[in-house]
């Protein structure tokens, strides 16, 4: 199974869409200060004014140098590709996802830079240059000693460590992106439409249902209108 789709079915079946997938607030009470009333929410959820605030702040700093931030994209398209039919990681900036996260959660900060820090140092180890600057095949032989983290050597704890938790963001930002929630097929509060029992089910049990029953629940034409249960007997 290739990477992309082990990532596709690893975002499906966790929470992390009920945590990152929530709803644009409008209300004037999620107002920043300085932005027009009737503007919408520039961060695309409800928050607090509080945390509204915060959030603006944080979103006009950044943690990471240019060279770390190089480094990071280098890594996050390692771990989501582009393919055929979608972008890599850094098609949908999870940089910048990243960056905010590192401020939002300074108990990041060591974890990322440190780990940013140790893949140079391996790489200069062993090629005698930073990890932006080998060939794809030299990078990759390094991302596999640290990509498994319950087979990594001793000398690579910190490595498959560090390589854990920017897995986890990289997931977490492109997933939560406009082509990452396409790439899962995750369709949020969409309704389905019932359309009775199947045939099959209902002749093997001898069932079958009425006309009124057909008329006012299964005929999807008339889906919007308000069921009449007064002829039935409950």
């Amino acid at each position: 199974m290739d990477r992309r789709r082990t990532l596709k079915y690893l975002a499906a079946g966790t929470a992390l869409t009920g945590f990152l997938f929530t709803s644009c607030a409008d209300d004037k009470k999620y107002q920043v200060a300085g932005v027009p009333k009737k503007a919408k929410n520039p961060f695309g959820y409800g928050r607090t004014p509080e945390e509204l605030e915060r959030d603006k702040n944080l979103s006009e700093r950044s943690f990471f140098t240019s060279d770390e931030a190089a480094l990071i994209n280098v890594l996050a398209d390692i771990i989501i590709p582009a393919d055929e039919e979608y972008g890599a990681a850094t098609d949908t900036d999870v940089f910048t996802f990243i960056d905010f996260m590192a401020l939002d959660r300074p108990d990041f900060q060591i974890p990322l830079r440190g780990g940013l820090q140790w893949i140079n140092q391996e790489s200069r180890r062993r090629f005698n240059k930073e990890f932006v600057n080998i060939s794809e095949s030299q990078q990759i032989e390094i991302v596999e000693d640290i990509a498994y983290p319950f087979d990594a050597e001793p000398a690579f704890t910190q490595g498959a460590r560090f390589f854990s938790i920017l897995r986890d963001l990289v997931a977490c930002g492109y997933f939560s992106s406009k082509e990452g929630i396409e790439y899962i097929g995750y369709m949020g509060n969409t309704p389905h439409v019932w359309d009775g029992v199947p045939q099959e089910v209902l002749d093997e049990h001898g069932l079958a249902y009425d006309q009124k029953t057909l008329d006012e629940c299964v005929d999807q034409s008339k889906r919007n209108e308000t069921m009449d249960w007064s002829g039935y007997e409950l």
